[in-house]
């Protein structure tokens, strides 16, 4: 939800203005360890609170969880712009890399979120995503660095890429990187 409200320069309301019910995770993209609010009409919100309750759905040190899911948001669009950035460089960083093992659709990348196309019958998605996340001796002593890039296996033809606030810049450069090398061994 706020991805989608930053990427599209709206207000959250203006995106939840027809929902019953919301909910809005901390986690990740905001960075608090853990949490979510839950909005919706009050007897929704009551049923939820007793149901959390049944189910022994209490903490004790919510406060501080609070306080992260607070920096989240009053951080949030720097943030998730920043994410949506790399998310973009690194889909562009595919684009350039014209490489027959994966492609992207760039008009596809609204947020940050990325979704590679794994082609040209060289890799399956799994055994992609396991050889960016392996470190192999070749790629230290060819490049310099170990870099493990960790991406989900979307489906038969596809590898799904997700950046948070913890992946920078940098790290966004070094997953380029790291795709460039798989690429360049698979094709040699």
């Amino acid at each position: 939800l706020m991805n989608a409200a930053v990427a599209q320069g709206v207000e959250l309301a203006q995106i939840t203005q027809y929902c019953d019910s919301v909910s809005l995770c901390f986690s990740k993209g905001l960075g608090a360890p853990a949490g979510a609010v839950l909005a919706g009409r009050r007897a929704f919100v009551a049923e939820a609170w007793r149901a959390r309750k049944l189910l022994g759905g209490g903490m004790r040190q919510a406060g501080v969880l609070a306080a992260a899911a607070r920096v989240g948001l009053e951080h949030a669009e720097e943030t998730l712009r920043r994410d949506h950035s790399n998310a973009r460089r690194f889909a562009e960083g595919i684009q350039e890399l014209n490489s027959p093992l994966c492609s992207v659709s760039l008009a596809a990348v609204e947020t940050n979120i990325v979704m590679m196309n794994v082609g040209g019958g060289w890799l399956s998605p799994p055994e992609l995503c396991e050889h960016l996340q392996a470190v192999s001796e070749e790629e230290v002593a060819e490049t310099g660095r170990a870099v493990s890039v960790l991406v989900f296996p979307w489906s038969a033809h596809t590898v799904r890429a997700v950046w948070h606030r913890d992946v920078s810049a940098h790290d966004t450069e070094l997953a380029k990187k790291k795709l460039e090398f798989v690429a360049r061994k698979w094709q040699e």
